[in-house]
């Protein structure tokens, strides 16, 4: 079993491949973007693939439900991962050595409270791809004064020491991942599960009032909306897709709801039904 993911050996993704494929065998298939993840998958290069959809502090990565759609994939399940961010040089070296730190954006974001005092002492920060790929040129490149901001199974895999611990400034920081796959792999993956979630994506008439007219009726049916995020219909313009996550205890029910929605709706697809994820820790 092959399972795409984005980012290099010891990415978050990587250890969201493990919480949920913890008693399968597999191989990993790195890509270098979620373009590239869902291309893999496409051309038969890999079965499933593991996709960050959201982040507790950042919200949504929006590209990623444009190439969900784009895809025809389906949504198998979902990880929650807590998101513990290190940094991470060659063993040797300690804070006061660092004087440049590389790492994704969203991770320079996420530990902003502790890099400021770094930042005011002089010490670069640096921009990267990815934050397992900033571990790994560390190591390859035997970069000394040069830290990274990556996880506890990078500095495993790179043979890099943790020179400060846990330093992302939120502790309740997590990020969603998607489980997605064919349809094939979908329908035999799900049994057995426990179907308590959905993730759907839908078109409504240019019509006044008509995003109001869905919502009491999921109530109706005890259908709890846990998310819902909108982005433009390209072409067309100020009207949107809405892409939504429900979940619910009776599944005749949810689906009734559906059945009751579909006459307000000019389309509606479902990307999955599936069982509710748990939130995860790295170790």
């Amino acid at each position: 079993m092959k399972i795409a993911m984005q980012g290099v050996r010891g990415a978050f993704h990587e250890i969201a491949i493990r919480k949920y494929f913890k008693n399968e065998d597999y191989d990993t298939v790195p890509c270098a973007s979620f373009n590239e993840l869902f291309d893999a998958l496409q051309f038969q290069k890999a079965d499933y693939g593991m996709v960050a959809i959201e982040n507790s502090i950042v919200g949504s990565i929006l590209p990623n439900f444009t190439l969900l759609r784009e895809s025809g994939l389906r949504i198998l399940g979902e990880v929650y991962l807590r998101i513990e961010q290190h940094l991470l040089a060659l063993p040797g070296q300690t804070l006061s050595d660092i004087k440049k730190v590389y790492s994704h954006p969203m991770a320079l974001q996420q530990c902003r409270e502790f890099l400021t005092p770094m930042r005011r002492n002089g010490v670069q920060m640096v921009d990267s791809e990815d934050t397992a790929l900033s571990a790994r040129w560390i190591s390859e490149g035997n970069m000394k004064e040069v830290g990274a901001i990556a996880s506890r199974l990078a500095a495993k895999l790179y043979d890099l020491k943790i020179v400060a611990e846990s330093i992302e400034t939120n502790k309740m920081n997590f990020t969603r991942f998607l489980i997605v796959s064919h349809e094939e792999n979908y329908q035999n993956h799900l049994k057995g599960q426990d179907i308590n979630k959905a993730s759907l994506c839908f078109v409504l008439p240019h019509q006044q009032g008509r995003l109001s007219e869905v919502l009491p009726v999921l109530s109706f049916y005890k259908i709890n909306l846990t998310k819902i995020q909108s982005l433009p219909i390209v072409g067309q313009e100020w009207e949107y897709l809405f892409y939504v996550d429900v979940d619910f205890k009776d599944f005749p029910k949810y689906r009734q709801s559906l059945d009751a929605i579909r006459p307000l709706l000019s389309e509606l697809t479902i990307f999955g039904e599936y069982e509710k994820g748990e939130k995860v820790h790295e170790n």
